[in-house]
């Protein structure tokens, strides 16, 4: 087949970033992205060359655009009927009234994690079930936090057979872009207990038993979780055969915090910023070696989490699952981060 046509319905947080990997990609164009109205985001569409459409096939919104000097192409029908699948970065729980807009259109379609499972009856992580996602007609990419577990929990699941894990998501109170939450001053534990997190690595690795606490800090920057695994007697794995395991896992960065004076997300951050991805993006995980341990058949270990932008490279790969065009997960990972590589110039 040719290029892949994708749309991107809501140029914002996740949707600019999969524009750019989209946009790096050789097998695969963006066709169009949305806005809800005219906003300085637009610029951003119009510099990276990005076709600009509205969220709503609404004329008075539509010609709202032009009003502000933007050539907007039309409505989200009219993007709908270029594209061969659509990525939904919409604000969460609009997921209802958009997937009646894709099926009526014929489209494929991939949800963020801010929509529940049930909306699609399928999820999607690269590691844990690209094959589950082949050829479906459309699916949901987990969250920030579940993609981030399931990075490091998935390869230790594989090699084991069975994995026991409670975990505790310490989170971000808001992405540095938004000035409409909090907390500002004060810990806010997530009172629905388990959070949503852990089970909702489920979803895409039903085998693992896993259950999740969740508070959230006031930072902007990054989430950190902090992970006790049981592991099945005689699995024969040390400390340092894990942390070996996960150096070779795609898409996870092991660094000793002291050595490397790298011991907070404030510096994890200045690191991802040396990295050269635009807006100082960390596609991977980040695990603090020193802070990996295994007594027994019990592990600890913290890991942190970029949310803005690990899901990014997995929404990549779940085009290609979803279009059938690559099979082989790995694969997929190898050339979804190398193009991104070359796109931002990185060595």
């Amino acid at each position: 087949m040719g290029s892949i046509k994708v749309a991107i319905n809501g140029f914002g947080t996740i949707g600019k970033r999969v524009a750019d990997a989209v946009d790096a990609q050789d097998d695969m164009e963006v066709v169009g992205v949305t806005k809800t109205g005219p906003s300085f985001g637009c610029d951003l569409a119009v510099k990276r060359g990005f076709p600009l459409y509205c969220t709503f096939d609404d004329q008075d919104r539509i010609e709202q655009f032009s009003e502000n000097g933007y050539d907007c192409k039309g409505g989200i029908s009219e993007l709908l009927a270029a594209s061969d699948i659509v990525v939904d970065c919409s604000p969460g729980k609009m997921g209802g009234d958009n997937l009646e807009k894709y099926q009526s259109a014929g489209v494929k379609y991939i949800f963020q994690g801010g929509e529940k499972h049930e909306l699609t009856g399928l999820s999607y992580t690269s590691s844990a079930n690209h094959k589950e996602n082949l050829n479906a007609q459309g699916t949901r990419v987990v969250s920030c936090n579940t993609t981030g577990l399931s990075r490091t929990l998935v390869p230790l699941f594989d090699y084991c057979g069975s994995l026991k894990v409670e975990c505790t998501m310490i989170r971000r109170a808001a992405d540095p872009g938004d000035s409409s939450k909090g907390p500002i001053n004060a810990i806010k534990p997530v009172l629905k207990v388990p959070s949503h997190h852990g089970p909702d690595v489920k979803t895409v690795k039903p085998e693992i038993e896993i259950n999740s606490l969740a508070v959230a800090v006031p930072t902007t920057i990054m989430h950190v979780h902090s992970i006790i695994a049981d592991l099945p007697s005689g699995h024969g794995l040390t400390t340092e055969s894990i942390i070996e395991m996960w150096s070779n896992s795609p898409r996870v960065i092991i660094m000793n915090g002291s050595e490397n004076r790298i011991t907070t997300t404030a510096e994890v951050m200045e690191m991802a910023r040396d990295i050269g991805r635009k807006w100082g993006d960390l596609h991977e995980i980040f695990v603090w070696e020193d802070g990996v341990k295994l007594l027994g058949d019990r592990l600890y270990y913290f890991q942190a989490i970029h949310q803005e932008s690990d899901v990014i490279p997995e929404n990549i790969d779940c085009i290609r699952a979803l279009m059938g065009i690559e099979a082989d997960w790995e694969k997929s990972v190898t050339k979804t981060d190398e193009s991104i590589a070359r796109y931002y110039s990185i060595n």
